[in-house]
């Protein structure tokens, strides 16, 4: 064989990987209310960040080349839920009753940046019924 072609071969190979890994890494979690970030902006290029939503938490899920970062929020430790719209993407701040490890999300479209602020004022409200009848 030709070392050209040999080395072509090696290239597109590691191409084709790379390009495995990467769809792979931000494959969509499971889940009912997932809300994946758009390529197009700033800082979800390789590894869109997801949220997902649940009755009993917020979860942010940011993949990396080796891992995953993640951060949970008890449903009831939500204080409060920015939404802060540009001409193309909303950026979200979910804020904790402690003031601290808020989580930041960018490059989410509008209307699921305010399906995601409804969903967990409507969790929250379920949370706190459910607590006062017992």
């Amino acid at each position: 064989m030709d070392p050209v072609t040999i080395g072509l071969g090696l290239v597109v190979l590691a191409l084709v990987a790379g390009a495995w890994w990467l769809l792979r890494k931000s494959r969509r979690i499971s889940g009912d209310h997932v809300f994946l970030a758009s390529r197009l902006s700033r800082g979800n290029r390789l590894f869109p960040t997801q949220v997902k939503i649940t009755p009993t938490s917020v979860v942010h899920l940011t993949p990396q080349w080796f891992g995953q970062l993640e951060q949970s929020i008890n449903i009831a430790h939500v204080a409060s839920v920015k939404v802060d719209t540009d001409l193309l993407f909303a950026h979200i701040c979910i804020e904790t009753t402690g003031g601290h490890n808020a989580i930041h999300c960018r490059g989410h479209r509008k209307r699921d940046a305010m399906e995601m602020k409804g969903l967990i004022e409507r969790f929250q409200t379920e949370y706190y019924k459910a607590g006062s009848n017992n």
